[in-house]
């Protein structure tokens, strides 16, 4: 190197490449061409919409998302803006975001679009160990540990009463009562409990397993459809908790079912090629190619709460504590994958939707 001519970079250092840079935006984006037709989509963009960009590639616009008015048809290159607007498909189910369509210089025609998700609205992969969130699971241990000393006591109390023979029908109360708080704390106790091994494992399986405990209990007087892919690889999870969220997914639905002409539920597999998320900074892009859905066709969670429903004490039921579906996507997240709530299909279904890391 001659004096003065700067320093070569170490090829650690050089600059990231154009595709490196859109792929690792934080904002979903969408390129569309002027026949309307996708040509790209960032990583952000395949999460939020549930599509991997090779699926999205070549398909007209309306094919991916229901745009709002006037998009795509300004000749004179303004952009086109809507607020809190609904893009929901059959695919998707309801998804609000703000869409901004502006047109790219010098390409006449091309647009670019970016969509950012409304308020609260929760996307595929949103961590719910956020904020409020966070400080709640984190009162769930402290609770679980200071709580269960005293109740310890006052149950220890009661059996010395028993004993004793002052009233029975007082102290068996009271050891109910005990008991009965102690199980809520011991489901409060799952947030911070055991940590998850995942290895390989037919999921169908698992999922016949859990289908043939709802049946014979909780679901007995409910239709439940299996529409598997049966070529699916192995699915890398912890079988105790896929099967604890299986169940949980379940119940709930038939729950929601109370009531219901000709109820039904649906245990989906499939295989979603190209789907991946951000694995952290430094880290390739994470695989998650298996599909499992487990949909009903109840009413779906009031609209006050549809985008909280994976976080704790959250509940659309009058005695509902809450904290099921945030389990479900704790464990889910301990396991790699994401968990996604939606309204789709027609006529339409409540569908949970879980996207895993193949075995093998």
């Amino acid at each position: 190197m001659r004096p003065g001519e700067p320093a070569l970079l170490p090829e650690a250092l050089t600059a990231p490449s154009f595709g490196e840079l859109f792929a690792g935006l934080p904002i979903a984006i969408l390129v569309v061409d002027p026949d309307g037709l996708v040509r790209n989509a960032n990583g952000e963009c395949e999460l939020l919409l549930n599509l991997s960009e090779r699926a999205m590639r070549g398909l007209p616009l309306t094919h991916v998302l229901t745009p709002p008015p006037g998009a795509g048809s300004d000749g004179e290159g303004r952009g086109v803006s809507a607020f809190d607007y609904d893009i929901g498909t059959d695919r998707t189910g309801r998804l609000r975001v703000d869409y901004i369509e502006t047109a790219i210089v010098d390409r006449p025609g091309w647009r670019a679009i970016t969509l950012h998700p409304a308020g609260g609205a929760r996307r595929v992969g949103q961590s719910a160990e956020r904020g409020g969130a966070r400080a709640a699971i984190g009162a769930a241990a402290m609770l679980a540990h200071e709580i269960k000393n005293p109740l310890s006591g006052i149950r220890g109390a009661a059996q010395l009463l028993a004993a004793e023979g002052a009233g029975h029908e007082l102290t068996s109360l009271i050891t109910t009562e005990v008991d009965r708080i102690a199980a809520l704390i011991d489901k409060m106790q799952d947030f911070t409990g055991r940590a998850l091994a995942p290895q390989p494992h037919n999921i169908h399986a698992l999922l016949d397993h859990a289908r043939r405990v709802a049946a014979t209990g909780f679901a007995s007087g409910v239709a439940i459809e299996e529409s598997f892919d049966p070529s699916l690889p192995r699915v890398l999870v912890d079988g105790d908790a896929l099967l604890q969220i299986v169940i949980n997914l379940l119940k709930n639905a038939a729950e929601a079912l109370d009531g219901v002409t000709a109820p039904r539920i649906q245990l989906r597999t499939a295989y979603r090629h190209g789907l991946a998320v951000d694995a952290g900074p430094g880290q390739p892009r994470r695989a998650l190619p298996i599909e499992l859905c487990v949909a009903d066709n109840g009413p779906g969670a009031p609209a006050d709460i549809a985008d909280h429903l994976f976080e704790p004490f959250v509940s659309g039921k009058p005695e509902g504590q809450g904290l099921g579906l945030a389990l479900v996507d704790k464990l889910v997240r301990d396991m790699g994958g994401v968990v996604q709530y939606a309204r789709e299909g027609v006529p339409e279904m409540t569908v949970f939707r879980i996207l895993l890391a193949r075995g093998e």
